[in-house]
C-alpha cells in the first residue's frame, strides 16, 4: 500500500524538521516547506493527501493557503497549528474548509490522532468523488434520456440524451417539467404523476411524441420512485427510450403492431397504417368506412395526431346524435336570437376546428339539407352562422366516417353524389374483426393490460377454451364487442385466468349452437364442409376440428366435392 503523503508548512525550520521526523517514523511520506511560495511549488509537482500548516507564514497566513487550495480544486484536508489562536481566524479557516485547528505546543499523540482522522476523511471524500464521477460518466454516456424530478415535478438533473430526445435547454434544471411539454402528448408527465401519487414504478409503452421543434419520435418511459437512506420519498427518476428506429424497422418488415391507439398486425391493418403514414400531414379530405365497432374514430384520431400532435385542434361531431336544427347550430354556430333559446352568440364546431381537423362521424345518416350545406363548406371552406349572413372562412381538414353503404344510398337518392365524391377524395376502409382474426390475441393482451389497471386486478391471460371461442366467433360488433366481452369477463373473473364461465351466457350459447349445428351433420355433406370452412376462415385444420374429423379426411372431402374457396363464396 502507498504511504500517505503529507506536506508540513511552517516558517520555523526547527518545527518542520521535528514534525517531519515524527510523522516519518509513523510511516508517512513527509515533505516540508517554509512559506506559501515553496508550498505551491511542492504542490505543483506532487499530490498530497494532507497539509499541516502554521496559521502565520511570514507576510501570509494559512487563510491564503486555503484560498490557493480551493482555487486549484484540491481535495486534501488542512490541519492548522498556531501559538495564538483566536475565534475570528478559526471561524474563517473552518469556513474555507480547514479540517482541524491545533494549538502550540503540539502534543504528538493528539497530532497523530488528528492526522489519522483527517486521512480517513480524505479517503471517504475520494471514494465518494470516484463513485460520483463513475455515475456521472454513466449518466452522460447512456443513450436513454434520464431525468430526475422532485415531488413538485421540478427538474433536478438530466443527461445529454434528455436534451436530444426531450429538447431540454441547458437551463432546464430547477424548472417545472411540464413547462417543456409544448406540443408533447403528455404521456411522460402522466407516468411521473402516477409514480409521485402512488410511490410505485410506472410504465408507458410506445407512444408518439410530436414536441414542437423536434422530429416525430416513438418513445417508451419508465418511472421509479426516489427514496433517501431513511426511506423518505424525494421524487422520481424517469428513463425515456427512443424506439423510433425500431418501429421504423418493424414497418419495413411489415410487422407493425400498433399505431397511436390502433392495434393489429394483420395485412389489413398494415394497409391502414400505411394510409395513415401517407395521409397524416396532407391537407386532404378522408372518408373512413367500416362496420360499427371497427375503430373508425381511432383511425381519425391517428390521422390527426400522428403528425400534428396536440398543438392543433381535433373537433369531433357525432352527426346522428343531433336533429337537423341542432346539428346546423353545432356545426356552424348561431347568433343571439336566431331561434328560440338562442340567448347568446355561439361559435360552431367548424370555427373551433380552424387550423386543425373536424371529424364528422356517421356522415351517411345526415339529411339532404345538411348535405347541401356541407357541400358548400367542402367546396369553399366558408359558411354563415345560423341567423347571420356574414361569411366565415376557415382552414379545416375534414375527416368523415360512416358504416353505411354510401354508393347504395346514392343510388337510392338518399345521399348526394357530389357530396360523396367530395368526401371520398381518399377512402380508407377499416376491416371487420372477422377478417383479421390474427389480431385478436394482440387485442386481448391490450385489454388485459387496460382492465387490470381499471379494476386493480392481476389477470394474466385467457384460457385455451376462451381463446378458441374468440378465434371462432364471428364478432358482429367487431373490436368494440371484444372490448365489452373482456370487460364483462374481468368483472366476473376471480382468478388470474379468464375461463368460459366468465363470458356472457348468450355469448357461450351462440358459440356452442354454431358448433353443434355443424357437428349434427354426421354424414358431412358438401354444405357442412363449406359451412365449417367459412366458420374457420377457410382454415382446414380448424374446420376439421370443428367437424370432429381428421385433417386428412377434410382434404379428401374437399377433393371429393371439388370445393373451391372463391366458388363456394359466390
Amino acid at each position: 500500500m502507498d504511504k500517505s503523503k503529507i506536506l508540513i508548512i511552517d516558517d520555523e525550520p526547527i518545527i518542520t524538521s521535528m514534525l517531519e521526523r515524527f510523522l516519518s517514523q509513523e510511516g508517512y511520506d513527509v515533505a516540508t516547506a517554509n512559506d506559501i511560495k515553496e508550498a505551491n511549488t511542492r504542490m505543483s509537482h506532487k499530490d498530497f493527501d494532507l497539509l499541516i500548516s502554521d496559521i502565520i507564514l511570514g507576510s501570509n497566513t494559512g487563510i491564503d493557503l486555503l484560498r490557493e487550495i480551493k482555487a486549484k480544486k484540491l481535495s486534501c484536508p488542512v490541519i492548522f497549528i498556531t501559538g495564538n489562536p483566536n475565534v475570528e481566524t478559526a471561524s474563517e479557516a473552518v469556513r474555507l474548509g480547514a479540517y482541524d485547528y491545533l494549538s502550540k505546543p503540539v502534543e504528538f499523540e493528539i497530532l497523530l490522532r488528528t492526522v489519522k482522522k483527517a486521512l480517513q476523511h480524505k479517503a471517504l471524500i475520494d471514494e465518494n468523488t470516484k463513485y460520483r464521477s463513475n455515475l456521472e460518466a454513466i449518466f452522460k454516456s447512456i443513450d436513454e434520456a434520464i431525468i430526475t424530478v422532485d415531488k413538485d415535478l421540478v427538474i433536478l438533473e438530466f443527461n445529454k440524451a434528455a436534451e436530444k430526445i426531450c429538447g431540454f435547454p441547458g437551463n432546464a434544471k430547477g424548472q417545472k417539467y411540464e413547462s417543456f411539454l409544448d406540443g408533447c402528448c403528455g404521456i411522460s408527465l402522466e407516468a411521473l404523476k402516477e409514480t409521485i401519487n402512488t410511490r410505485l414504478p410506472a410504465e408507458r409503452g410506445r407512444f408518439e411524441c410530436n414536441k414542437s421543434g423536434q422530429p416525430k419520435r416513438v418513445l417508451s418511459v419508465t418511472t421509479y420512485p426516489l427514496f433517501d437512506y431513511q426511506e423518505k420519498f424525494n421524487g422520481c427518476v424517469m428513463v425515456m427510450k427512443d424506439d423510433t428506429r425500431l418501429v421504423d424497422l418493424e414497418c419495413d418488415l411489415h410487422e407493425r403492431q400498433q399505431l397511436q391507439n390502433i392495434i393489429g398486425k394483420s395485412a389489413g391493418m398494415q394497409k391502414v397504417y400505411s394510409f395513415i403514414e401517407d395521409l397524416a400531414d396532407i391537407q386532404t379530405t378522408v372518408l373512413i368506412t367500416g362496420e360499427n365497432g371497427t375503430g373508425k374514430g381511432l383511425v381519425a384520431e391517428a390521422l390527426h395526431y400522428h403528425k400534428m400532435g396536440i398543438k392543433k385542434p381535433l373537433v369531433v361531431v357525432n352527426c346522428t346524435a343531433l336533429s337537423d336544427n341542432l346539428l346546423e347550430s353545432e356545426l356552424f354556430g348561431h347568433v343571439k336570437g336566431a331561434f328560440t333559446g338562442a340567448v347568446s352568440d355561439r361559435i360552431g364546431r367548424f370555427q373551433k376546428a380552424d387550423g386543425g381537423t373536424i371529424f364528422l362521424d356517421e356522415i351517411g345518416d345526415i339529411s339532404n339539407i345538411m348535405q347541401l350545406r356541407l357541400l358548400r363548406v367542402l367546396q369553399e371552406m366558408e359558411f354563415e352562422r345560423v341567423g347571420d349572413s356574414t361569411p366565415i372562412k376557415v382552414n379545416v381538414r375534414i375527416i368523415a366516417a360512416t358504416n353505411q353503404d354510401i354508393p347504395k344510398r346514392v343510388r337510392q337518392g338518399k345521399f348526394r353524389e357530389d357530396l360523396y365524391h367530395r368526401l371520398r377524395v381518399v377512402e380508407l376502409n377499416v376491416p371487420p374483426l372477422r377478417e383479421r382474426r390474427e389480431d385478436i390475441p394482440l387485442l386481448v393482451e391490450h385489454f388485459i393490460v387496460k382492465f387490470n389497471k381499471k379494476f386493480n386486478k392481476n389477470i394474466k391471460s385467457i384460457s385455451a377454451d376462451v381463446q378458441r371461442i374468440f378465434m371462432d366467433y364471428k364478432w358482429p360488433g367487431n373490436v368494440r364487442e371484444l372490448q365489452h366481452t373482456m370487460e364483462y369477463a374481468f368483472v366476473l373473473c376471480k382468478e388470474t385466468i379468464i375461463t368460459k364461465d366468465c363470458l356472457q351466457t348468450d355469448f357461450q350459447d351462440s358459440s356452442a349452437a354454431d358448433t353443434q349445428s355443424i357437428k349434427k351433420k354426421k354424414h358431412y355433406d358438401k354444405q357442412a364442409i363449406i359451412q365449417a370452412l367459412k366458420e374457420t376462415g377457410w382454415n382446414k385444420a380448424k374446420a376439421a376440428r370443428l367437424l370432429g374429423i381428421a385433417r386428412r379426411t377434410i382434404y379428401l372431402k374437399i377433393n371429393e366435392y371439388d370445393i373451391v374457396e372463391n366458388v363456394a363464396d359466390s
